[in-house]
């Protein structure tokens, strides 16, 4: 029986890294590539799902046994250097000197729009509130906000424990209300969307109270 060592970071990286060019693999798929058996292997990928840094699915091709699946989280994948932070900073900037405030709230109203385009689309025939937000943290999750929600007395809380776009919104204000308005607009009219936590402001995570507005009866005379 292998004796099993304590993951390095060198040996964390080389999971990660195979993870990252390979895409999803099973324990064995690595072990085969590491060189380690198939216990060494799924120790290692144990410790990493501790971290944070993979998941794993269970998936059945045709007859067999089901097989573990492990691929990068968000985390994980953040764990690879990026410039597009930096960029998009140049970016904002390069537009606000070059064209004016004016120019960069237009640019930041037509991305709200796409946003808006795109979750309203994937969110199409959902109309139970509870199912449109499950759906609604799958999708921000994917885009690296690790959302979740749960019920409340009178409505839901929206949480996003991490802001992809952090850098680019403390730039440009603008940025955050735009997140806002989409939140609103795609929840529909029957909803009033509060941020009661703000990354930006120095909170841990961005959290929304999302209440549902109660109906006025009609004035009969």
């Amino acid at each position: 029986m292998e004796n099993y060592r304590p993951i390095t970071k060198a040996t964390a990286d080389r999971f990660l890294q195979l993870l990252k060019t390979k895409g999803p693999q099973s324990a064995a798929m690595l072990a085969a590539a590491l060189q380690i058996t198939g216990e060494g292997a799924r120790l290692q990928l144990l410790k990493l799902a501790e971290e944070g840094l993979v998941m794993s699915a269970t998936t059945t091709k045709g007859v067999g046994r089901p097989v573990q699946i492990w691929n990068l989280t968000p985390q994980g994948h953040a764990h690879f250097p990026d410039t597009h932070g930096e960029f998009t900073l140049q970016l904002i900037e390069t537009i606000r000197k070059e064209l004016g405030d004016a120019a960069l709230e237009k640019v930041v109203a037509a991305r709200e729009r796409l946003q808006q385009e795109k979750y309203t689309l994937a969110l199409q025939g959902i109309t139970d509130l509870a199912e449109k937000l499950e759906q609604f943290a799958a999708i921000r999750t994917s885009e690296g906000y690790l959302a979740e929600w749960h019920a409340e007395d009178e409505g839901f809380i929206f949480v996003e424990n991490h802001c992809p776009i952090c850098n680019a919104a403390s730039k440009c204000a603008n940025i955050c209300k735009s997140e806002l308005n989409t939140f609103a607009s795609i929840l529909g009219d029957e909803v009033e969307v509060i941020r009661t936590n703000h990354i930006i402001a120095g909170d841990r995570r961005c959290v929304y109270k999302i209440a549902l507005i109660k109906s006025v009866p009609a004035y009969l005379p």
